[in-house]
């Protein structure tokens, strides 16, 4: 039997076997990023109000109209952009059905997308898996900020997209204005699409701000907005992810979507209606929450003699284990931490397409209630130092 070529060098994702290493060791999984925690009480009413009454069926497929229609109003609130819902928005199978279809939308054989590393591992796999060729650009260190001299030399006349990620998984980082103009410029110049994946755009630290792409002059109508309802709300098995974009951009999205998944669970897109209803005062404490969680994980980390980072924005940080006198790299590291001290964590390397990057360094997820931290940080505290 000879399976698909595009297959070759691709593995199953190492974030879900680490969750299942934390299984195996009953360790405290920091690894793959979903809460330890529900959703707001009346999100979860409004999924069982749904559920009894009769909203068990298939619906349209870009997503029931009252969603589309708070999706849009959220959009216009928060940063000014307009989107028609019954033209612009598709409701998807979460985020990562949103990005893959719209690569499958875009893409043909050879064509080239720009993928900022570190990233999500689902990018590179999601590109090839459209025929398309991935080209790593990578942050630069310490502080994970965009070269943008860099990224000029990586675009040419393959270049078909790019994939912009702010707030960044796994760094932290959340793009500045000036690098976001930046990456605007060179779409414009090549003429190619953006594709954003912001599910961390309630997630944000201290003053900064999210800036959506779309937002930035002449990207409109060459950005395809990604966004979902899993972190900002805790409902990461709910799989509701949106895509906003306009004209033939949408149609082609639409028509992937509808040849692959239909359409997102319909009970969950009607309490996705009630949860984006709520209060701005939802999304402060939200900031507020996670702050607290931002605080305890990096005392925690710098307790144990790991070096790190504050994130900006997200709920990831990526630590340097150079100071434990560890022999292996990051990935004997994450195997060996969960069932020497209980903890299970990220190799840092599989974030990355550019070979030996991150090699000492681990993500740690805090999506986490703040005893489940405390409990972590007990365990890796005993480690000696």
């Amino acid at each position: 039997m000879e399976l698909a070529k595009r297959l070759s060098g691709l593995r199953e994702s190492f974030i879900r076997e680490m969750t299942r290493l934390a299984i195996t060791h009953n360790a405290i999984n920091l690894s793959q990023g979903f809460p330890d925690f529900d959703p707001p009480r009346e999100v979860i009413d409004a999924a069982h109000r749904a559920l009894d009454s009769g909203s068990n069926q298939y619906t349209i497929t870009w997503g029931i109209p009252p969603l589309r229609q708070a999706l849009s109003a959220k959009m216009k609130h928060w940063y000014g952009l307009d989107f028609d819902p019954d033209q612009d928005i598709t409701v998807t199978c979460g985020v990562t059905e949103a990005i893959s279809g719209t690569f499958m939308a875009l893409l043909d054989a050879g064509d080239e997308v720009i993928i900022i590393e570190p990233y999500h591992e689902g990018y590179a796999p999601e590109v090839i898996f459209a025929g398309g060729v991935p080209r790593f650009v990578a942050l630069t260190e310490p502080d994970y900020t965009l070269d943008l001299d860099l990224l000029r030399k990586a675009f040419n006349s393959r270049t078909k997209a790019i994939i912009v990620n702010t707030p960044h998984n796994p760094t932290g980082h959340v793009f500045t204005r000036v690098e976001l103009e930046g990456i605007a410029k060179l779409c414009q110049e090549f003429n190619i699409v953006a594709v954003t994946d912001e599910i961390y755009e309630h997630i944000i630290y201290d003053d900064r701000q999210h800036i959506p792409l779309a937002s930035i002059g002449g990207m409109a109508d060459r950005t395809v907005t990604i966004s979902g309802f899993s972190k900002t709300f805790a409902a990461t098995g709910w799989r509701l992810g949106f895509a906003f974009a306009r004209g033939a951009l949408s149609k082609a999205v639409r028509t992937v979507h509808d040849f692959t998944t239909i359409c997102a669970p319909a009970p969950l897109q009607a309490a996705a209606v009630s949860a984006l209803n709520l209060p701005d005062t939802y999304y402060a404490q939200v900031k507020t929450d996670y702050t607290q969680r931002r605080e305890t994980i990096m005392s925690i980390l710098l307790e144990s003699n790991f070096v790190a980072r504050p994130p900006e924005g997200a709920y990831y940080i990526l630590a340097d284990f150079g100071k434990w006198n560890f022999a292996g790299d990051d990935y004997d590291f994450a195997r060996w931490l969960p069932q020497t001290l209980g903890v299970a964590v990220v190799p840092a390397s599989c974030f990355y397409g550019t070979p030996n990057m991150g090699k000492r360094q681990v993500r740690f997820a805090f999506a986490k209630k703040l005893e489940t931290l405390n409990a972590a940080g007990e365990r890796l505290r005993r480690h000696p130092r």
